[in-house]
């Protein structure tokens, strides 16, 4: 059977009350009557030779048949509808999705974004903060900026830029501290990266502490943490300068160690379209000015 034979009044019918589970709220969302609804699938069904819902006394059940389309109508809907929007007021906008690690989104990114905006109005910039951990094909994402080796399996890494990491905490705390030893009596926070401070340690010369102290999965609320006296951080010092200027943490020493970088990811099956060279080229001249 030819697509062109199939009514799209009829998958779309489908598709909203197998959404719903009912004709009458498919027939709320289309703006048609729910008798309107049920014939057009019955339409379907005819021309497709299936049945594709169970009538149940109080909704729909789909059957093998319906499951089947259902995601395939879904997908196809959606990206027609995700490309239509790119339309509005008569100006094409291309869709731009980039995830990216809280911390250099707040430190970093945001402040500049709106440079990009002016150079590059046609894109329609879609952000998505996380924690480092994301999934660039589940997820939907053109690009992820994240943190760590540039070695991540089937992507493409392009460095950005180092994030030494140093101690940080708030101003009341940082008074009782005179060298690197002194950490010892403190409470030292943790990421989820449990090897951050052994390896600032060692840069200064130093064996680790034990570490007993509360364990987070991003530095903002590391940082918040810290500035509330609860111990002291182990941050990427450059995406939080701003806090410093404002005195609500104190970088009691300035000794780093360097874990990671940030680096702009992509799948190496994604090519790459004109918006994603637009910010890939922009990202980096931003970069590199700093």
């Amino acid at each position: 059977m030819h697509i062109s034979q199939l009514p799209l009044n009829a998958l779309r019918a489908f598709e909203a009350s197998a959404r719903h589970g009912s004709f009458t709220r498919a027939g709320l969302e289309l703006r048609v009557t729910q008798t309107a609804v049920s014939h057009q699938v019955k339409s379907l069904e005819e021309i497709l030779g299936v049945t594709l819902f169970t009538r149940l006394p109080r909704g729909l059940a789909l059957t093998d048949e319906g499951h089947a389309l259902l995601p395939v109508l879904t997908d196809a809907f959606g990206r027609m509808s995700a490309t239509l929007s790119q339309f509005e007021e008569g100006n094409y906008q291309e869709v731009l999705t980039i995830g990216v690690v809280g911390t250099f989104a707040i430190g970093w990114l945001l402040p500049r974004l709106k440079s990009f905006k002016e150079q590059h109005p046609h894109v329609d910039l879609r952000l998505k903060t996380n924690n480092n951990r994301s999934d660039i094909l589940l997820d939907g994402l053109d690009f992820f900026i994240r943190f760590g080796d540039g070695a991540w399996h089937g992507t493409d890494a392009v460095h950005l830029m180092d994030a030494p990491l140093s101690p940080v905490c708030a101003p009341s705390l940082a008074r009782r501290l005179q060298n690197p030893g002194d950490l010892a009596n403190e409470e030292l926070l943790r990421s989820y990266r449990m090897d951050e401070w052994a390896i600032w340690f060692r840069a200064v010369g130093m064996p680790p502490p034990s570490l007993r102290g509360w364990m987070f999965d991003s530095s903002l609320t590391l940082v918040d943490a810290a500035a509330q006296g609860v111990g002291i951080a182990l941050v990427p010092i450059s995406m939080f300068l701003r806090q410093i200027e404002e005195g609500r943490i104190v970088q009691p020493f300035e000794i780093t160690a360097l874990t990671g970088s940030y680096w702009l990811t992509r799948l190496k099956s994604r090519s790459e379209t004109p918006a994603m060279r637009a910010f890939h080229q922009w990202l980096l001249q931003a970069a590199g000015a700093d």
